[in-house]
């Protein structure tokens, strides 16, 4: 038997592939979703309150993530009949912040086997060796790790960071750009540091149109909103 550990993927790598049963049928990922972003999380356990919690908030905004083309698949080392009551418990009896009678209609991996959860990282030994923690891991159109974020079991995810975060890697892309702390579409954007010393000074002295620069090497932009939002989401 090989007991080495499986290497977790790292920002730019190629999202590890896997076939899956899930409650909405098999997938094979990330093939299925060429063309798509994606946000692949994982949870602990069915039946847990603050999963409830969090499922019955994506679900609430699978439209929402829909429209920024990015698609939802959950995970987690529970059996598939087990997934399927809990998704309908979820629906029948669950209120949460005025969200009720939710139908998750996005995939629910099943992986017993835990082999899916061991390829991503999701098992951390010092947390529990029987449950994911939540993760989450973002995933370009080209099935490439573009953003990863961990949580212990007993903290629950924010769910507009991750929608942020999508629209900011998105934006990035179409734009150039980088985005600063906090950025949410209409805010500044920030440009790469200028490469030369004439650019710089260029820069500094406010040659360049649009620009404003605080030094040579901190220079935002304004990029307004609907122009951000015309780019990056679904007409």
């Amino acid at each position: 038997m090989n007991d080495q550990p499986v290497a977790m993927p790292r920002i730019g790598d190629a999202a590890p592939e896997f076939k899956a049963l899930t409650t909405q049928g098999d997938i094979h990922f990330p093939n299925d979703y060429k063309g798509s972003w994606v946000i692949l999380f994982s949870h602990p356990a069915d039946f847990t309150p603050v999963c409830t919690s969090e499922f019955i908030t994506f679900a609430s905004m699978e439209e929402q993530f829909g429209q920024a083309n990015c698609k939802l698949v959950g995970l987690s080392i529970d059996g598939i009949y087990s997934h399927i009551a809990w998704l309908r418990t979820i629906k029948e009896k669950i209120e949460y912040r005025g969200m009720k009678n939710v139908e998750v209609n996005f995939p629910l991996i099943e992986d017993i086997s835990m082999e899916v959860a061991k390829k991503y990282g999701m098992i951390q030994p010092g947390e529990s060796t029987t449950k994911a923690v939540r993760a989450v891991f973002i995933i370009d159109p080209k099935g490439i790790v573009r953003a990863m974020i961990y949580y212990p079991l007993s903290l629950g995810r924010n769910f507009d960071e991750l929608y942020r975060a999508v629209l900011a890697l998105k934006t990035s892309d179409e734009f150039g750009i980088a985005t600063p702390a906090d950025w949410r579409p209409g805010d500044d954007v920030i440009m790469s540091p200028a490469g030369s010393c004439n650019a710089a000074k260029s820069r500094v002295e406010g040659k360049e149109e649009g620009l404003h620069c605080q030094d040579w090497f901190f220079c935002t932009k304004k990029i307004d909103k609907e122009t951000i939002l015309k780019k990056i989401l679904k007409k």
